[in-house]
């Protein structure tokens, strides 16, 4: 019997709609490797039988009296997912952010397995890029790993596994997937109820269904019952994007959490709350002493006796975009940030789970998931932070110099924000509709200042 797509993983698939695809995505620049980009595909294609599921696709019940299966792909070709790609001369930063905009527009392909890569050479400097799109309903949580994960290793002489010899199993008809169904009802009577409420198309009605943190977000709304402020950032979305990307040196922000208490949270929450404070202003927006941004906020939360893997909480937090001083904002959010943990008006937090090592992706795309179908109501954007190890880390003996998230967007939401923490950096990708907030990259640049400024406050 081929293996069923759990509820929270079909929960996906429900969810995702044309206009916005749910992929979430990450760009990593490395070293060029000694052995160019043949390298790179050799790792991938060794690593591949630690990631069954990358040659797997999703195949639909006949009726859809059930929901999906996985089966084997029997047509699997390596080079449709791992493809190659080449920058013009100079090799720009921006030429590579065109580049991994259109990537991000373009959906995944649901007749075959759920994932892309690209290897992208011509970045100057000798370095070479890693673009990956990779479903949410791909990685389930703990037992999973992406393939970003795969490739990296703490060594740089890690040795590369030989390729693996793989033999699909012949995928099963129609008929026997509508048997296996028909069996599950029988010793399951509750599936019969459980998938004609997955085969309901209005997308309130199935995010009210998932479990989770959407779910958590509709219990949250009952409390607080405000919607989110009105924003330009809520809008029609169009089907393309633009992507910018930020820095920020990780003991730059310990040093204005030092200075001025909170977290490297609450700070990072502060740059990008002065960050949107200027951006508004600079479109010609009202921008008041009262005038705010609501983000949801699923916050990382290691717990140092835990088992392997992160525990994720979310929040669903005010922005004070209208507070000039940047100290004040600080201390508004620090303490905005205790007072819903102290409350319990915590959102899922069972539901967001990063996985052991390095696999930003998935936590990225869980705390993205609460977005669907609620961002006009319940907040403006999705900012998800995703702590990762301070240590470099290789692939192919080529070391990981930057890594940027991208994080899909919502019905209605005209922009994301993922940070992710490597090797003394934080790193922020912004995944902005095209139509709505094409100026995202004056937003990356206003962070970047905006850090700069709380070090000069921090003395």
């Amino acid at each position: 019997m081929a293996e069923r797509l759990t509820r929270l993983d079909a929960s996906f698939l429900y969810l995702e709609e044309p206009g916005t695809p749910m992929h979430v995505g990450g760009v990593l620049i490395l070293e060029r490797p000694p052995g160019g980009l043949e390298a790179l595909a050799a790792l991938v294609q060794a690593r591949l039988p630690l990631v069954p599921r990358y040659r797997q696709r999703v195949a639909e019940v006949p009726g859809h009296l059930a929901d999906p299966v996985w089966v084997d792909d029997p047509d699997f070709e390596l080079d449709y997912h791992l493809r190659r790609s080449g920058l013009p001369r100079p090799g720009t930063e921006s030429q590579l952010l065109d580049l991994v905009s259109r990537l991000t527009s373009r959906p995944l392909d649901r007749r075959r397995p759920l994932w892309e890569a690209y290897l992208v050479e011509g970045l100057s400097g000798d370095r070479v890029a890693v673009v990956t799109k990779t479903h949410p309903a791909l990685v389930d949580g703990l037992s999973a790993l992406d393939i970003g994960q795969v490739l990296l290793d703490v060594d740089p002489d890690a040795p590369i596994p030989a390729a693996e010899e793989w033999r699909p199993r012949r995928p099963p008809s129609g008929a026997a997937l509508l048997w296996d169904a028909l069996d599950e009802y029988v010793r399951r009577p509750s599936a019969v109820v459980d998938t004609l409420r997955g085969a309901v198309t209005d997308v309130r009605s199935t995010t009210a269904r998932v479990t989770g943190v959407a779910g958590g977000l509709l219990r949250t709304a009952r409390t607080t019952l405000m919607a989110a402020p009105h924003s330009p950032l809520n809008a029609t979305v169009s089907r393309q994007r633009r992507i910018a990307v930020a820095r920020a040196q990780l003991d730059d922000l310990k040093t204005i959490r030092k200075a001025h208490g909170g977290t490297v949270n609450d700070v990072l929450l502060t740059v990008v709350t002065g960050a949107l404070r200027e951006w508004l202003l600079s479109r010609g927006e009202p921008v008041v002493a009262g005038t705010s941004v609501r983000a949801l906020v699923p916050v990382s939360m290691q717990d140092e006796d835990a088992a392997p893997g992160n525990r994720v909480s979310s929040y669903l937090v005010d922005l004070p975009v209208g507070e000039p001083n940047p100290r004040v904002r600080l201390t508004r959010l620090s303490y905005a940030m205790r007072g819903i943990a102290l409350h319990g008006q915590s959102v899922g937090a069972d539901s967001l789970i990063a996985l052991t090592g390095f696999a930003p992706s998935t936590l990225h795309a869980l705390g993205a998931r609460a977005a669907r179908g609620l961002s006009r109501r319940l907040f403006n954007l999705v900012v998800t932070n995703v702590p990762g190890p301070q240590l470099p880390l290789y692939a192919a003996g080529s070391r990981m110099l930057e890594v940027f998230p991208v994080v899909p967007l919502a019905r209605g939401q005209g922009l994301s924000i993922g940070m992710t923490s490597y090797d003394g950096c934080v790193y922020f990708g912004f995944n902005a509709d095209r139509d709505g907030v094409g100026d995202v990259d004056v937003l990356a640049d206003l962070v970047e200042q905006e850090v700069g400024q709380l070090v000069e406050t921090a003395g």
